[in-house]
């Protein structure tokens, strides 16, 4: 069984569907990345899975339990951290996690013993200073330790290294890679490097709708060697080339890097590789250089949103 199970999953606002018909399904100690433009339905579908949203249909499941809108019952198997968690400044990090573990019915004695293993894990074991004195880092840490303070099966994190310097940043997902294997995480993002650092698998939500799903080294596999780069001497006859090549069946894109240099991004590797040279002698088009590209993240995260 899934720890986060969601099918079918609806959501409209006014003729705008935000989210349409979501199926998705995250396996026990992964760390999925769920990926998608501003405005995909991302966050909508976070607050659907807290129950702060209500669905206009389909279903959500926490480790088997249904969420249902406002009630609190599945969100006792969830850890939450927003974009920009709010605290108590007037508190210490020890103060804070007391407070919430108090909220959260722990008994002090495993209280104070979760408090101490949490800020040894988010590097604040040894910080006595208030909380309004932070951070935007630290207070990213601070609200990582917050979410996990009850032990949830699910930790749900949205945008967690957003406006981040590159120290803090490179702290955040070390804490999350950490957690691989003893927390299931979502981890919602557009920051495309962070999720090839930490994240095993991954989901790209377009117009709501789940476009692509899966193991990230499988999925990176599926979409190698299917970019190429082309350069020319000269930016002549380059109109007349992308024209030329974008008539293929099998050059799903043709982009123009510089003057002189085009992006290919073809289907069947082996009838582009055919079609290069003669083609290029027929324009009469000396070439410079051609290879064959490993696909990032990123060049499948463009593909398929196009494509889309």
């Amino acid at each position: 069984m899934p720890v986060l199970g969601i099918r079918n999953l609806t959501k409209r606002y006014g003729s705008t569907n935000v989210v349409n018909g979501l199926n998705l399904s995250v396996e026990k100690g992964s760390i999925f990345g769920f990926l998608g433009l501003n405005g995909a339905g991302k966050t909508t579908t976070i607050r659907m899975i807290m129950g702060l949203t209500r669905p206009n249909g389909g279903e959500i499941t926490v480790c088997g339990e249904r969420v249902r809108f406002g009630s609190a019952a599945a969100n006792k198997h969830i850890g939450y951290l927003p974009d920009v968690p709010e605290f108590y400044g007037f508190m210490t990090p020890r103060e804070y996690l007391l407070l919430c573990g108090n909220l959260s019915g722990m008994d002090m004695k495993k209280n104070k013993k979760r408090i101490d293993e949490l800020l040894e894990l988010v590097g604040l074991a040894s910080v006595k200073r208030k909380i309004g004195g932070f951070s935007r880092g630290m207070k990213q840490r601070l609200g990582i330790a917050q979410s996990l303070i009850h032990e949830p099966e699910l930790l749900i994190l949205d945008e967690p290294t957003s406006a981040l310097d590159p120290v803090g940043r490179k702290d955040i997902l070390d804490i999350i890679a950490s957690l691989k294997g003893r927390v299931t995480v979502v981890f919602s993002t557009h920051i495309l490097a962070d999720v090839q650092r930490v994240c095993d698998t991954i989901g790209i939500l377009h117009h709501g709708h789940l476009e692509l799903e899966g193991d990230l080294p499988d999925i990176e596999k599926k979409f190698a060697g299917q970019s190429f780069r082309l350069k020319v001497p000269t930016a002549d006859k380059m109109n007349e080339l992308k024209d030329r090549l974008s008539l293929f069946p099998f050059v799903r894109e043709v982009r123009q890097e510089g003057t002189s240099q085009l992006l290919l991004i073809s289907t069947d590797s082996g009838k582009l590789c055919e079609v290069i040279c003669p083609l290029l002698a027929e324009l009469n088009i000396p070439l410079s250089h051609f290879e064959q590209m490993e696909s990032s993240l990123e060049d499948v995260f463009i593909e398929v949103i196009h494509g889309a």
